[in-house]
C-alpha cells in the first residue's frame, strides 16, 4: 500500500549518527520480509562488510559473492504435500514450497 511509510531517523548503534530510514527503504524491507530496521548507517554497514571480508556485491546488491558448494534440502511442500528440494534448511517456522507452488505464491 502506498505512502504507509515515512522516513525516520534512526541512531546507529556503532558511530551513534542519525541516518534516515526512508520510506522508500522501509517498503523494500516489507517486500523482502525483514522484520527489523536497519541498526548501522551506510557507512558502517560498509565498514563491518569489509572488516568480515564481503566485498557487499552480494544478491541484494546485484554482484556475485563468492561461495562454497550449496546445501539443498528436502522437505514437504505445504501447499501440494509433494516432496521439495530447497537451498536452505528448513527451521519449520514458515511453509516451505516446492517450484510449482511457490511460483504460485509469488502471482
Amino acid at each position: 500500500m502506498p505512502g504507509q511509510y515515512t522516513d525516520k531517523a534512526l541512531k546507529c548503534v556503532d558511530c551513534q549518527a542519525e541516518f534516515v530510514f526512508s520510506a522508500g527503504e522501509q517498503e523494500r524491507f516489507a517486500e523482502l520480509g525483514f522484520q527489523n530496521e536497519p541498526k548501522r548507517c551506510q557507512p558502517c554497514r560498509a565498514a563491518k562488510k569489509m572488516a568480515r571480508g564481503e566485498d557487499g556485491n552480494d544478491a541484494r546488491g546485484g554482484g556475485t559473492r563468492i561461495q562454497g558448494p550449496r546445501e539443498y534440502h528436502k522437505a514437504k511442500c505445504a501447499s501440494c504435500g509433494q516432496e521439495a528440494v530447497v537451498p536452505f534448511k528448513p527451521r519449520g517456522d514458515k511453509p516451505v514450497y516446492c517450484s510449482n507452488c511457490f511460483s504460485q505464491q509469488k502471482k
